[in-house]
């Protein structure tokens, strides 16, 4: 009884990350720029709560590549509302939202870094280094506008 636990676990987790790499498929096949980057922060968040729970079981593995995916997605938004070619000040709705997700999800990570063991908190520092890069410049963009 207790293999078939495992087999099955090991299954629903293979099904999860395959979901979630499915979702960031879904977000790179929009092709509305400001609406393929909700979708890859939705997945952001998706990732990261995927990350926390793989952390409580000890899956090692399944964190790092949920941190990956973190980065995979928080790039892909950024890139997506720089590809839209808009003045961040003048057409703000995205700009402003994917800002604003962002540092919600900096302060996760950062809360979730906290939480974890000593040895264990490096594996977080470069994508929460990095969703903070995003953040800031989306919130110099709309503070002072797409530069000329």
């Amino acid at each position: 009884m207790r293999g078939a636990q495992v087999i099955l676990a090991t299954m629903l987790a293979i099904a999860g990350a395959a979901a979630l790499q499915a979702d960031l498929k879904k977000a790179l096949a929009e092709p509305d720029l400001e609406k393929r980057s909700k979708l890859a922060l939705d997945n952001a968040f998706a990732a990261y709560q995927a990350a926390r729970d793989a952390y409580q079981k000890g899956e090692m593995e399944q964190v790092e590549a949920r941190i990956e995916e973190i980065e995979q997605s928080v790039d892909l938004a950024d890139q997506s509302l720089n590809d839209t070619g808009k003045n961040p000040r003048r057409n703000p709705k995205f700009f402003k939202s994917a800002e604003l997700a962002t540092r919600e999800l900096t302060r996760r990570i950062a809360s979730f870094q906290d939480q974890m063991s000593y040895t264990d908190r490096a594996s977080l520092d470069r994508v929460k280094a990095r969703v903070q890069q995003v953040h800031d410049e989306l919130l110099l963009g709309l503070m002072e506008g797409k530069k000329k």
